[in-house]
């Protein structure tokens, strides 16, 4: 099975210009380029919900276990 291609005319996502389809969903390298930089720099992210008491939570060292 493929992958669904975009809808005709849809913009380049970083410079609105028509995309190519080389470089889909972008018009150029440079603008894949870009956008690649964003995600590996952190700027994009995918937001993720802690569970409750994970936030404070740190892996038991074994030694804590033994007594002094």
């Amino acid at each position: 099975m493929t992958a669904p291609s975009l809808a005709p005319g849809k913009p380049c996502p970083h410079c609105g210009k028509p995309a190519v389809e080389k470089y889909k969903p972008f018009c150029s390298g440079r603008c894949a380029d870009v956008d690649l930089n964003r995600w590996l720099s952190g700027v994009y992210a995918i937001p993720v919900e802690e569970e409750d008491g994970e936030e404070d939570a740190k892996p038991r060292d074994a030694s804590e276990d033994e007594p002094s």
